[in-house]
């Protein structure tokens, strides 16, 4: 049993809400096996409260904390510096107190590329397909992108933030090596063939999370030799996951994505390598969801 000392450091997740985190159980969990003496919690802060709450950690000494919606972006302003995923995104879900200065990190692309990499699929140089524009989707494809992919497909139909979408993708071509292009969803045939072009397919939206029965694209498109990844992990198995399955395509949900993210970021905060085989023993194995 993990004992809270007089000199334990504090490590936090901020959100509104944020009782369901899995946060806790992870980090606390990996501090306990390893004889760390941080203790890590969750608060639920609500948006008038969060300027406070973020000065107050810094004033107590917090060795570092997660954010999580709606505070990935609110955070930029008190935040002293970002690593080079976070920049780019302009998003941060991992923030480290480096005496003093707050700098900010985006883990949630290296927590999917090492489930890329887990999977046993190796990404330099090959390409891939991404479903959506979102916060998810922006953090993958920038680390696909540092971690050198080759042509990263999105699609997404259009709407309002369509265009907004493009100029952010413009924005990391310019800055990395990447060639990131975005296509309407509704273009099939344009779907198709990015598939065809693509070892590696990932839907970044919510389509199929929970009870909703829906795949993000027509099952029809996915082939035995494409690699299929649902950033969903409620449930484990989605409608895409499931035809993947019955396709023949290796595929595998947001878990580890969840896992390995978290393992950035205690690495981040204490030097050490998470123990992921023993925290998903622990925290996975007995149908605990995030």
């Amino acid at each position: 049993m993990q004992t809270i000392t007089g000199s334990t450091s504090l490590l936090c997740l901020l959100g509104h809400p944020a009782a369901h985190s899995i946060s806790p159980l992870m980090h606390n969990t990996a501090c306990r096996l390893l004889g760390l003496d941080h203790a890590y919690l969750a608060f639920d802060v609500a948006p008038d409260h969060f300027p406070d709450a973020v000065r107050g950690l810094l004033a107590i000494g917090c060795r570092g904390f997660n954010l999580t919606m709606p505070y990935k972006t609110a955070i930029l302003p008190y935040l002293d510096d970002l690593s080079p995923a976070a920049l780019l995104c302009e998003s941060v879900n991992t923030v480290v107190n480096d005496n003093g200065r707050l700098i900010g990190h985006s883990t949630d692309g290296l927590g999917f590329m090492a489930s890329v990499r887990e999977a046993g699929l190796a990404m330099e140089g090959k390409n891939m397909t991404v479903l959506g524009t979102g916060g998810a989707s922006a953090s993958i494809c920038v680390q696909a992108a540092l971690d050198g992919v080759g042509e990263i497909f999105v699609f997404q139909r259009k709407s309002p933030s369509f265009e907004r979408a493009a100029a952010f993708f413009e924005r990391v071509n310019r800055e990395t090596d990447s060639r990131i292009t975005l296509w309407d969803l509704a273009d099939t045939d344009r779907l198709r063939a990015c598939l065809r072009d693509s070892v590696l397919l990932v839907n970044a939206t919510s389509v199929g999370m929970g009870d909703d029965p829906r795949s993000p694209i027509p099952v029809k498109l996915l082939y035995p030799e494409l690699t299929v990844a649902d950033i969903i992990y409620h449930p484990a198995a989605t409608p895409l996951l499931t035809a993947a399955a019955q396709c023949g395509c290796r595929h595998f949900n947001g878990t580890s994505m969840l896992l390995y993210q978290g393992a950035a970021a205690f690495s981040l905060w204490t030097g050490q390598e998470m123990p992921v085989d023993e925290v998903r023993k622990i925290c996975f194995s007995k149908g605990e969801r995030p």
